[in-house]
């Protein structure tokens, strides 16, 4: 018992040591400060929400907690081997992460306020009307197929692996390209704008539990999500069912109008904003004409 309080108070005179060694000045950069921590710890939580890599982080924080706990009853032996592990994992730890880290960093580097792809709405809703087109045609017909929308993120590693075609999007080139007995059917076609940049692309392939029955065109439109905001639209050759991912989610068994809502959505930062004066004088030019 004496030796338990004799640790416990030299752990926490060992804290006290540390905590005056800052030389904390109370004030309201003080609470700047615990707000900016707060928040990143927070943004951490929700990054690595509903991933793997939230388990993992689990794992590390009661290994963390061992840790203390060895070093407060003065454990030799597990201090011993929690010493080397410590070593190890500062090394295993960027290997482990590597998908979460690369993710994290393309989204901070990524552009919320800008995108290269500028559409008017004409084009939009032609872009719309010719993906929703094919989808229905392929539902019905249960053609598998694996459509990538790209938004602010670069996709060109994935377009150079694949087949570079450059056509305007129509229900009919798709129809082509995911034809069953065509070359290209056997990977994803990546759109930019309004054009088809690419077929037969091939993505990576994201990891699932094992209770969730996915193909590898589905696992593919995750994995695309994952590193990306691209927008992967993936139709079954099994059920003809019309899925979506975004951000690692994949969405399943949408009709044609929750589909073309949830595009409307995603892609309406790619929309022109155009000039009402532009717009009055557009209007006028019309009607003089008439």
């Amino acid at each position: 018992m004496l030796l338990l309080t004799s640790n416990l108070t030299s752990f926490w005179d060992k804290i006290i040591y540390f905590l005056s060694g800052l030389q904390i000045n109370f004030g309201p950069t003080v609470f700047i400060d615990v707000a900016i921590v707060a928040a990143l710890f927070y943004w951490i939580y929700s990054f690595l929400k509903e991933t793997r890599a939230l388990r993992i982080l689990y794992g590390f924080l009661v290994l963390i907690l061992v840790m203390l706990i060895a070093k407060i009853f003065n454990l030799i032996l597990l201090n011993f081997i929690l010493q080397y592990l410590t070593t190890a994992l500062v090394v295993a730890i960027p290997i482990v992460f590597q998908p979460e880290l690369r993710q994290a960093l393309e989204k901070i580097g990524r552009p919320r306020f800008w995108s290269d792809i500028h559409l008017t709405r004409d084009e939009f809703s032609k872009l719309l009307d010719e993906i929703i087109l094919v989808c229905d045609q392929f539902s019905k017909q249960k053609i598998g197929a694996l459509i990538v929308i790209q938004r602010s993120t670069g996709l060109r590693e994935y377009i150079e692996n694949g087949t570079r075609i450059d056509a305007k999007v129509s229900a009919g080139i798709l129809n082509s390209i995911f034809f069953p007995k065509s070359p290209l059917h056997d990977g994803a076609v990546i759109i930019i704008g309004q054009r088809i940049l690419s077929a037969s692309s091939i993505l990576p392939v994201a990891e699932v539990e094992a209770g969730r029955n996915l193909g590898t065109r589905h696992r593919a439109a995750i994995g695309i999500s994952q590193v990306s905001d691209a927008i992967a639209i993936v139709v079954s050759e099994e059920t003809g069912s019309i899925s979506i991912a975004v951000g690692g989610d994949l969405e399943r068994r949408l009709n044609l109008e929750r589909l073309r809502t949830r595009l409307s959505r995603l892609l309406r930062k790619s929309v022109k904003s155009e000039d009402p004066r532009f717009l009055f004088w557009k209007k006028a030019k019309i009607e003089d004409s008439k």
